[in-house]
């Protein structure tokens, strides 16, 4: 995480058009907190980093090897990032393989089979992070199934704070959960969040009280109506 630039990330491949996001839980959510844990870019500090945790650079230059995938079908956001990745780590050491997927079908399999070492990804936090949020970081959701905790990541604490903002009303209780759960996901950093990108919906001038709420146009359409 240290070794990646966020902002040349957002502004040269991205071209402005997502935002800055460092924890699991999106900025338009009552339940964001920007009291997490932050990895500016330093390769100078990647590479102590490294050094200290053993994983000395051979004659080559290379400390170690890893393979990272991403999935098919948002190239802007998924296969630049990925082939970025290449010459941006080296800087650091570390020798990365792009590996491309034919279809999204067979990037879920590898997924859902734990057949990677890192990959790119995206997921939607949806209206409510027990929905959106909690799946990617609960030991009770490792299966076999793409968008869930393939990453095997397990904490007994987090389980504890995630269960406990799902099955609670009060809203100080939840916000304080969430705020304590997205401190410990990103010091341990199961995932490293990079960006956020916002969802647009375009409409008609006489279209009437089109869904603005976090569910966009997957609300129902009911009180939609034509002038």
């Amino acid at each position: 995480a240290t070794a990646i630039d966020k902002n040349f990330i957002l502004k040269a491949l991205m071209g402005g058009y997502s935002f800055p996001a460092d924890g699991p839980i999106a900025s338009g959510s009552p339940f964001s907190t920007t009291d997490v844990v932050e990895y500016p870019y330093d390769l100078k500090k990647a590479n102590a980093m490294l050094d200290a945790a053993g994983y000395k650079a051979d004659a080559n230059g290379v400390r170690f090897k890893v393979t990272v995938d991403y999935y098919p079908g948002n190239p802007g956001q998924q296969k630049n990032v990925a082939e970025y990745l290449r010459p941006q780590l080296k800087k650091v050491g570390i020798d990365v393989t792009v590996r491309t997927s034919a279809d999204f079908p067979s990037w879920a399999q590898r997924m859902a089979t734990h057949d990677f070492d890192m990959s790119m990804d995206g997921t939607f936090n949806w209206g409510d992070p027990v929905i959106g949020v909690a799946r990617a970081y609960m030991s009770t959701n490792i299966k076999p199934l793409v968008w869930t905790n393939t990453q095997s990541y397990r904490n007994p604490k987090v389980d504890e704070l995630l269960n406990a903002a799902g099955s609670t009303l009060y809203l100080a209780k939840r916000k304080a959960d969430y705020a304590a759960f997205a401190k410990i996901v990103t010091d341990e950093l199961p995932v490293y969040v990079i960006d956020q990108t916002g969802f647009y919906t375009a409409t008609r001038k006489n279209v009437a009280n089109v869904p603005t709420s976090i569910w966009g146009t997957a609300s129902p359409f009911d009180e939609v109506y034509l002038t």
